[in-house]
């Protein structure tokens, strides 16, 4: 069976808020779109919005500390520091969610987040 089968065969949804770090199941994706890593195609991503339990507003992390108007550093816990890459939002089924790796506080997800992503709108 398809790692995407499988995925979608999920019984339920996992219980996540806002400002949390999960690994998720992106995928292969096309072009400059952000790949999932490894043979489950995972990467961190952020709960930028949640509209139910079943699908949210995520942004997709990476490991390359940058900082431009297109990405923002932020600290999860112990010191873990990523880019979130505030271009690259997505709608994000709940099923693809694995596991919660962290949580970013609320000055951090106001201030670094949500104003930088405020500032990429027209």
């Amino acid at each position: 069976m398809t790692l995407k089968i499988t995925v979608n065969n999920v019984a339920g949804h996992p219980f996540f808020h806002e400002r949390e770090i999960w690994y998720c199941y992106l995928g292969e994706n096309v072009g400059f779109e952000q790949d999932g890593k490894g043979d489950l195609f995972m990467r961190p991503i952020i709960v930028l919005r949640k509209f139910n339990q079943e699908i949210f507003w995520g942004l997709p992390l990476t490991s390359t500390l940058k900082s431009s108007k297109y990405y923002s550093v932020v600290d999860f816990g112990l010191g873990k520091k990523s880019s979130v890459i505030l271009s690259q939002i997505r709608l994000i089924d709940a099923k693809r969610l694995s596991h919660k790796i962290g949580v970013v506080s609320e000055e951090e997800f106001d201030n670094l987040v949500i104003k930088k992503f405020k500032a990429l709108l027209p």
